[in-house]
């Protein structure tokens, strides 16, 4: 009996050894099949352009822009989506928009303005495009002595060129007796009369000594006399503003509550030209979240932390009352320094059609 017991025993060892034995031998020939799969469907999602369109309920919208829609683009970072941004005409198909707005990080680390010209080539010629520029774009003018007499960088002309806007003065779009304005979001806060005073102080220093003017001396000139004029014209603009009028505020960093309560606080009920009455915030920056986990979320953002709220890196809030849609953007921001590329994370565009109807 003792014997017969010990055998049994020693039996059932054995068999939970097999066992033991031929779960790693399942787990090392499924575990690479599984990554495989997860990487394979990871680059088909992020690869995969996708226009998503958003309604968005303006009580105040005037009536002869119901159904105005922005095509709000973002953070291209220089790529490409097969040959020609054919990726991304695809995904557009015949899809129709009153005006496309670009909120930065539009161009690659190398400043290569070829992919971005070869995305707006998919837009209609006579449809209004208005862009910003990123941290990653670099400066709009240049300072110093360059290859053009021109006060924009290069990649501004040719943008220019192309028939896009470059943002640094608000925008007028009329549809009858609808207005709706384009803003940069640091137009707010600048002190015009204080800009305008130095910035003329400066161009007097620099004009007194023309005749011995270097190249760079000549180009801050030129720098100067750009900033002077636009002063005055945002002066100007500024007085054109009403109460009534949409304005769409575009910056490139989604803007805090802080910010933007801070922004209100400044300006006055009377005046027109202030955050008080803007109607919509748009940005960008985040990509996304660049890695994303299915059902969970980011994993993580340099300036954010560990799996961040959604709201925050992407879609649409509330800051101060006012709508903020982030754009999931289109490319990967070098800034993620251990996440290259886009995990489980598809590229956006987004049309937002403006509604006075509450659904």
């Amino acid at each position: 009996m003792r014997r017969e017991k010990n055998q049994y025993i020693f039996a059932s060892e054995l068999t939970k050894r097999n066992r033991s034995h031929h779960f790693r031998v399942v787990f090392l020939v499924f575990l690479p099949l599984l990554l495989l799969i997860l990487w394979v469907a990871s680059i088909t999602v992020s690869n995969r352009v996708l226009v998503k369109d958003m309604k968005l309920t303006v009580l105040n919208l005037h009536p002869d822009l119901e159904n105005f829609s922005i095509l709000h683009i973002s953070d291209l970072h220089g790529a490409r989506f097969g040959k020609e941004q054919k990726a991304i005409d695809a995904a557009l198909g015949t899809t129709r928009y009153s005006c496309v707005v670009m909120t930065g990080d539009m161009l690659g680390e190398d400043r290569d303005v070829e992919p971005l010209l070869e995305l707006v080539a998919l837009l209609p010629h006579d449809t209004p495009k208005f862009l910003i520029p990123g941290d990653m774009d670099g400066d709009i003018v240049e300072t110093t002595a360059h290859s053009s007499l021109s006060v924009y960088a290069q990649w501004v002309e040719e943008l220019q060129a192309a028939g896009v806007t470059i943002l640094d003065r608000p925008a007028l779009i009329t549809r009858e007796k609808g207005r709706i304005w384009f803003v940069p979001e640091e137009l707010y806060s600048l002190d015009l009369d204080g800009m305008q005073k130095i910035y003329q102080g400066q161009w007097d220093d620099l004009n007194n000594r023309a005749a011995s003017l270097t190249a760079d001396n000549a180009a801050r000139l030129r720098y100067l006399e750009y900033e002077i004029k636009r002063i005055e014209d945002l002066k100007e603009i500024k007085k054109q503003f009403r109460q009534e009028d949409i304005q769409v505020v575009l910056t490139h960093t989604p803007l805090s509550s802080d910010y933007v309560a801070d922004l209100v606080s400044w300006g006055s009920k009377e005046e027109a030209f202030s955050m008080r009455y803007a109607s919509l915030i748009l940005a960008g920056h985040y990509n996304g979240g660049q890695w994303r986990i299915p059902f969970v979320g980011a994993v993580y953002v340099p300036e954010l932390g560990w799996f961040p709220e959604d709201e925050q890196v992407e879609g649409l809030s509330y800051v101060e009352g006012i709508p903020q849609y982030i754009s999931p953007g289109l490319g990967s921001d070098p800034h993620y320094e251990h996440q290259p590329g886009r995990a489980f994370n598809s590229p956006v565009i987004t049309r937002i059609l403006l509604t006075r109807r509450v659904d």
